[in-house]
């Protein structure tokens, strides 16, 4: 039989660009597919902040943060609370992940010319036992040049291989069907689009100009999640997480639509835990957006007021950066769907980071000077443009005139002045000494021992209605869709498995489409930092697995 090449790859984002770049290290044949245009390549890693979980790194060291792997692993198993037959293999996956975060990752990176932040944030801190979820330290390191500068050496790998004559791209080439013509999967089918100048996230057309049909020994599936369709995001909602929201705003684009693992499973491919998902609780609208309904995520530090829609502050431990699904859980109880943050300038220039490339030039511009610059802003120059424009902010000299502008922002006006005063008086009593009964306050007394919160993650203790602090800035927080965290269930190999357990031959998988690894390799809660990981890690694994077995 001929075949168009060895290895099919659909999915030209991050996990797409690491199996491409490893098949081309072995010599193999690759034609990697994607129904955007070449000018959205690497998917939605381009638009991350590049957070990487590392364990034991330097720059964890250089801090005084004391990890090791059996402390990661605890927190992984803690934080994942795998409980089904189905986490067979995600719960191998998380033990090889977490050996490789804590191993020959960061140097693999290093060496291909990837540098990190000196500082190491800290992201789901948890706040349960020593068992439960979250992270016992510090481990969310940034890529210098975020996002973008994480897939930079792998997209290097694959134009090199292109150069070489080892990878054909084909953008614009939407698959609709997975076929065999021998004993395994080899065909793949599809439409052609046509072609589109259109800038990277925005929506492209769909007008289709042909058809397409092509034969290799493997394909590997890397065409990601649903985040960005929100009605199959409803389809797959969880009970324990409550009814759906009413409303929410989209972390990526339309075209992660959850297409091709509906392709994938109707050629018998296993699809496991598929009502485990990401996403987040402090989105807000982007005044500036790229794609429909695009939102941003607040990466908060621990200090401001998180209030429910009627104005109650949210339970312990579900403060800023401590447990997203828990907090998601808890909102989706309280009959709305958004919250918000009370704060002041004091807090918001220091601890508000906005996640995505774009919303930090000075780290995707490797700027140091700018980084600088940031740092001794009393507002960060992105963060200073939500507060003039975004629509969810209020900002107000006095507690009154606040109230009536978070009022004026939603459909019924449940916040009163008096409660919200008393529950700010409250709060500032208790920061007013170094004892408290307030664990939110302990916990931003906790974090401030830790040197790089201190340094930009953490203000200093203060009274939020202190008017050398002001003005005050309340936030209304939207649900932002964002990750799928079951998918593709595969063995260690990355060979997707059918729903007997075998493998489905000739087809593999990675990155969000196979749950990061496995069918679901964080369970129920992410760490963070891990999903861009996973991608890497993930994609390798199958580029390497499908090129010993094909040539």
């Amino acid at each position: 039989m001929a075949y168009d090449a060895d290895v099919i790859v659909i999915g030209a984002g991050l996990a797409g660009l690491a199996a491409t770049a490893e098949l081309v290290d072995a010599g193999r044949k690759v034609i990697l597919l994607d129904q955007e245009p070449e000018q959205s390549i690497g998917g939605q890693a381009h638009w991350s902040f590049g957070g990487l979980f590392f364990v034991d790194s330097p720059e964890q060291r250089r801090l005084r943060i004391k990890d090791s792997h059996a402390l990661a692993l605890q927190d992984w198993m803690g934080t994942a609370a795998f409980d089904r037959p189905e986490d067979h293999w995600p719960r191998q996956w998380a033990e090889a992940y977490v050996d490789f975060a804590a191993g020959e990752k960061r140097s693999w990176l290093h060496r291909q010319g990837v540098r990190f932040f000196p500082v190491v944030g800290w992201a789901e801190r948890g706040g349960y036992d020593a068992n439960g979820h979250g992270n016992s330290v510090p481990r969310f390191h940034i890529t210098w040049g975020t996002g973008p500068g994480l897939v930079a050496p792998f997209e290097r790998r694959v134009r090199a291989g292109v150069a070489r004559g080892l990878v054909q791209l084909k953008f614009r080439h939407r698959v609709t069907g997975l076929s065999r013509s021998a004993g395994s999967v080899d065909t793949v089918t599809g439409e052609i689009l046509e072609p589109s100048g259109i800038e990277r996230g925005r929506a492209s057309s769909r007008a289709v100009t042909g058809a397409f049909e092509l034969k290799a020994q493997a394909v590997i599936v890397t065409s990601g999640g649903i985040g960005g369709n929100h009605d199959l995001v409803r389809a797959n909602w969880p009970e324990r997480l409550g009814t759906p929201p009413e409303r929410m705003i989209s972390g990526v684009p339309a075209h992660v639509d959850g297409r091709m693992l509906g392709i994938a499973e109707e050629a018998g491919a296993h699809l496991i835990n598929r009502d485990r998902m990401w996403h987040y609780t402090e989105g807000i609208q982007n005044w500036n957006p790229i794609w429909a309904n695009h939102g941003i995520r607040i990466l908060p530090g621990p200090s401001s007021l998180w209030l429910d829609a009627r104005g109650n502050r949210l339970p312990v431990p579900l403060f800023p950066g401590f447990d997203t699904l828990g907090t998601l859980e808890h909102i989706m109880g309280t009959g709305y769907d958004y919250t918000w943050f009370v704060l002041d300038q004091k807090i918001i220039g220091k601890e508000f980071a906005l996640s995505g490339s774009e919303q930090n030039p000075d780290l995707t511009g490797k700027s140091v000077k700018d980084v600088i610059g940031r740092a001794r802003a009393d507002v960060p120059g992105p963060v200073r443009a939500f507060m003039d424009n975004g629509v969810d902010f209020v900002v107000e000299k006095d507690l009154g005139a606040l109230v009536r502008g978070m009022n004026a922002l939603t459909k019924e006006p449940l916040i009163e002045e008096a409660e919200l005063r008393r529950v700010i008086v409250a709060r500032d009593r208790e920061i007013a000494n170094p004892f408290t009964k307030d664990l939110q306050v302990t916990a931003i007394h906790g974090a401030r021992k830790f040197l790089g919160d201190k340094l930009i993650r953490t203000a200093s203790p203060h009274r939020i209605l202190d008017p050398k602090a002001g003005p005050l800035i309340a936030v209304r927080l939207n649900i932002l869709t964002r990750k799928t965290l079951g998918g593709l269930e595969t063995d260690l190999s990355s060979r997707v498995l059918t729903e007997g357990g075998d493998p489905l031959e000739g087809v593999y998988a990675a990155g969000e489409a196979a749950g990061f690894g496995g069918g679901g390799v964080h369970g129920y809660r992410s760490l963070e930092g891990t999903f861009l990981g996973g991608c890497l890690f993930s994609g390798r694994t199958a580029g390497r697995a499908a090129a010993r077995t094909v040539g």
